[in-house]
């Protein structure tokens, strides 16, 4: 990286007007710095990640086959199934 600086600073002409040193640009200068930038562009693209929230919210569509079960359903019994657990390990100590 640091060759190529040096390489450009010993090809860049001063500018008559504000003495300030310029690269010549040429057509195929444009064109190259050009498809440079393209290829920067796509290359961002292919970094970011996708946007898979379509996927996700067809798994809660009503469309999906398979049981539709309510999550209030799914808490209660959770948690009946804890306390039953909890409730035989209570009975397993008493009995013995």
């Amino acid at each position: 990286m640091a060759v190529a600086a040096m390489a450009a600073a010993a090809m860049a002409v001063a500018d008559s007007s504000t003495g300030t040193p310029t690269m010549p640009r040429s057509a195929a200068t444009l064109r190259r710095r050009a498809a440079a930038q393209r290829d920067r562009e796509v290359d961002d693209e292919r970094r970011r990640p996708q946007n898979s929230t379509g996927n996700l919210m067809r798994m809660y569509n009503d469309d999906t086959p398979g049981v539709k079960v309510d999550p209030v359903v799914v808490l209660v019994g959770s948690l009946l199934f804890i306390a039953s657990v909890f409730l035989l390990h209570i009975v397993g100590r008493l009995t013995r």
